[in-house]
């Protein structure tokens, strides 16, 4: 199993990048949600991976961090969605937002993503609520929340940080923060943990 990968992004797609390592360039498909997060081309990335193999190939998948795998594999277990299924609605989608339409068993927003219907958002929901919530992610914990951190991610990028610095103080600021925090609380939070 290849874990992860370190190299050289050497090409970024919406859903697709090019890993060089030692020579070796690794295809990797990804969601458009990792891509955006992903750095300019030239810069030596660590991406995490899950291999799928396939009588005439070996797909490879990469992913902004441990959660959006663990949902990738999940999502695989429903019955109908596939490894470009998974990739299309981590694409719609951020992992945590998905998580907290799942924990809430919000069949109305999951049929919002693009390629989900009813029978198929019923069907993740009966199979992956409890998965979801064994996860044990924290930092999304409302629907306000999720709205709040866009806003405190959107608000540090806009005082000079790059978006990955930005959505990082603001995950370890909503963990550190209690349910109810304002959008002022995160983004003085996220502000202190970003200039860490």
């Amino acid at each position: 199993m290849i874990a992860q990968i370190t190299g050289n992004l050497v090409l970024k797609k919406a859903t697709e990048i090019v890993v060089d390592c030692s020579g070796v360039g690794y295809l990797l498909t990804v969601s458009a949600n990792t891509s955006e997060k992903l750095p300019e081309i030239g810069t030596l990335i660590t991406i995490k991976t899950f291999l799928i193999p396939r009588d005439d190939a070996l797909l490879l998948f990469g992913f902004a961090d441990d959660v959006e795998r663990e949902i990738f594999k999940m999502l695989l277990t429903v019955p109908g969605i596939g490894p470009k299924s998974a990739i299309a609605i981590l694409s719609s989608v951020d992992s945590y937002e998905l998580i907290q339409v799942i924990g809430e068993n919000n069949l109305t927003l999951l049929q919002k993503i693009p390629g989900i219907g009813k029978k198929t958002a019923e069907r993740i929901l009966i199979d992956l609520r409890d998965k979801i919530t064994k996860l044990g992610v924290q930092g999304v914990e409302s629907t306000t929340n999720v709205f709040n951190a866009e806003e405190a991610i959107a608000a540090l990028i806009g005082l000079g940080h790059n978006k990955a610095t930005a959505e990082k103080a603001v995950k370890k600021a909503l963990a550190s923060l209690d349910k109810d925090a304002t959008i002022q609380d995160i983004i003085i939070a996220s502000l202190k943990l970003a200039v860490k």
